[in-house]
């Protein structure tokens, strides 16, 4: 089955960096996009970073010029470089990965359908 393994979280201080990695398997297929959210104690999950197969990317207005995704491409890793991090960034990181697929669970999508996959989490703790 696909799952998606993260790594690198932990403990930085303010101002500092971080790499994230994420790699998925259990797929023949490319992921259609890969990327990060994150979600703070007693906030919404939100979007962070996501990089489509193509190689284009999206960002969190929050996060420009301070993170870069990176990867997204046949092997199935995604990595989020996190520089000039802030007290604010503090979070569990969650990857996300995207399967456009035709055949999903035996039934057939003749346009297609998006399946989406969730890693466990990694925890990004920012000190000031």
């Amino acid at each position: 089955q696909v799952q998606l393994v993260e790594s690198g979280g932990g403990l930085v201080q303010a101002g500092g960096s971080l790499r994230l990695s994420c790699t998925g398997s259990g797929t023949p297929h490319t992921f259609k996009s890969m990327g990060w959210y994150r979600q703070a104690p007693g906030k919404q999950r939100e979007m962070v970073a996501i990089i489509s197969k193509d190689g284009t990317s999206d960002y969190a207005d929050s996060v420009k010029g301070r993170f870069a995704v990176s990867g997204g491409n046949g092997e199935n890793t995604v990595h989020l470089q996190m520089n000039s991090v802030k007290p604010e960034d503090t979070a569990v990181y969650y990857c996300h990965a995207v399967l456009f697929l035709s055949y999903y669970r035996g039934t057939y999508y003749p346009e297609g359908k998006d399946v989406a996959y969730w890693g466990q989490g990694t925890q990004v703790t920012v000190s000031s």
